[in-house]
């Protein structure tokens, strides 16, 4: 590989490292407004398919995120964005605790109270996550370099699916056993909020796998790159 196509690599690394932060960090920030979908008329444990937060919506994004680079980037490299991501969710967590403190003139359009409303729970919220995050991109990037070398770089559908499956569900149990620990969400919404959440997840992750496809595809064609075959960054 040329000079100058390791110097694209290197920039499209680091835009997929931009969106995944992004991702990252707005999912924590927005996590306390929760929507409903209802495509089929069900109830499970008293919760309706779907009542979901909407930390949910970009969250899925981290792993396809995830996924595209340890195809592409290998495992060092994906693993390298996760450690990264959690340094952004400390320091933005740092400066919400901050705005949290100092108090409001009285002639701002936000006050201290609903500041605290929207962005009280967040310090909470983003050490959940981030213990949540930390455990479920890990499993997810094991599982899919595990599926990589079994299937020796073929079937990308599977790895894929089967590594944020897995990772999904860890991440859904995490956060939610935290949450209610902290009584942010009461235990009786436990069940069906981990049911929801992770059926939701699986229907996003099957939704993306094409997406992954294209993205490999359009990689492997942009730097001829063979099957199983990574990008070594400068």
């Amino acid at each position: 590989m040329t000079l100058k196509d390791k110097l694209a690599a290197q920039k499209i690394y680091m835009l997929l490292g931009a969106l995944f932060i992004t991702s990252l960090v707005v999912s924590n920030l927005i996590f306390q407004k929760f929507f409903y979908w209802y495509p089929f008329h069900l109830e499970i444990f008293g919760t309706k398919l779907f009542e979901i937060s909407v930390g949910i919506l970009p969250y899925p994004i981290t792993f396809l995120i995830t996924d595209l680079i340890s195809e592409i980037y290998g495992k060092k490299r994906a693993n390298q964005i996760v450690v990264t991501g959690i340094f952004a969710s400390i320091f933005s967590l740092s400066i919400v605790f901050v705005s949290n403190a100092v108090p409001a003139t009285s002639w701002s359009p936000v006050g201290d109270q609903m500041f605290s409303t929207v962005f009280g729970n967040t310090a909470l919220a983003v050490f959940a996550s981030m213990l949540a995050y930390l455990f479920a991109q890990f499993i997810d990037i094991q599982i899919y370099h595990f599926w990589k070398r079994v299937t020796k770089g073929k079937h990308l559908w599977l790895r894929n699916n089967f590594s944020t499956f897995s990772s999904q569900f860890v991440d859904t149990l995490t956060i939610l056993v935290l949450l209610c620990s902290f009584e942010i969400i009461e235990w009786s919404k436990f069940q069906g909020l981990l049911v929801a959440g992770f059926i939701f997840k699986v229907l996003i992750a099957a939704f993306d796998t094409p997406f992954l496809y294209l993205g490999v595809y359009l990689f492997r064609k942009r730097f001829k790159l063979k099957v199983n075959e990574e990008i070594e960054l400068l």
